[in-house]
């Protein structure tokens, strides 16, 4: 997970921020040049495909370079970084999360997802799907401008989903759902867990139907997100061994998993009332 917040305004510039490619991402003027994802020359057929069909709140590919990396256009505005802000937290701002959201969908449903190639199973939906999903839209990968979200960034996760497994990824991030003792480390005091999740399902548009799924579907997304950490520990990945020991340990993991399920009615009620 990376941002796009530069530090000064030389042609060429660290990005900071993020995990994976914490260190690796340059803004050298209108480009942003960082690592490529194994699946990067779908993706970049893909996100040309997105522009094609309307959807204009991603960076566009230039090109894959000979070292293994890649240049993509640079999207100016603002990005969250941890401990998140309160105006990345503002019921403006999730509502055009929600709204952002929906739009990269509608265009991704009209876009063929390539069958041959290997997406990344971390943080895919179980379930599968015909729709190429995001994954990771947290406040990092996002970019705002004026208060709203403007754009999004970094699909280096995106896979073939449900609509509605991304939703669950985006709400665990941007309600958040957390326990509050978890999201007090990193979110502004005093959010509303499920008036926030109402917000999120209002903006998006979610069915009926999807409402009543959705706190199952986060569930298994959390465990999803625990199953991807446990592998970054297991082989070794600094940051998230850093990441894990400074919040909790695995007991915040389980102390977030009863929360989720204590509180499964709490938020079906909010979705549906």
């Amino acid at each position: 997970m990376i941002d796009m917040t530069a530090e000064g305004e030389a042609a060429d510039e660290a990005l900071v921020g993020g995990m994976v490619n914490a260190g690796a991402v340059l803004r050298r003027g209108a480009l942003v040049e960082r690592p490529a994802p194994r699946t990067a020359r779908a993706l970049h057929a893909h996100l040309l495909s997105l522009e094609e069909h309307g959807f204009d709140a991603a960076p566009t590919p230039v090109r894959l370079t000979a070292d293994g990396r890649e240049q993509l256009t640079f999207i100016p505005g603002d990005v969250a970084l941890s401990p998140f802000p309160h105006w990345v937290m503002t019921e403006t701002a999730l509502e055009s999360v929600g709204c952002l959201l929906r739009r990269l969908h509608e265009a991704s449903a009209a876009v063929a997802v390539d069958a041959s190639v290997e997406w990344p199973r971390t943080l895919a939906d179980p379930a599968g799907g015909t729709m190429l999903c995001h994954n990771d839209v947290c406040p990092e990968n996002v970019v705002f401008r004026d208060g709203r979200a403007a754009a999004l960034i970094d699909f280096d996760l995106a896979a073939p989903g449900r609509p509605l497994w991304d939703v669950a990824m985006t709400a665990r991030y941007w309600v958040p759902m957390l326990d509050p003792a978890s999201a007090a480390a990193l979110y502004p005091a005093g959010l509303d867990a499920p008036a926030r999740l109402r917000i999120l399902a209002d903006s998006y548009g979610l069915s009926p139907q999807e409402r009543a799924e959705l706190p199952g579907v986060i569930e298994q997304a959390t465990a999803s997100c625990r199953a991807f950490a446990a592998a970054r520990v297991a082989d070794g990945d600094p940051f998230y061994i850093q990441a894990l020991s400074e919040r909790g340990g695995w007991q915040r993991w389980d102390r977030i998993q009863r929360w989720l399920k204590a509180h499964d009615e709490t938020f079906t009620a909010a979705l549906l009332d």
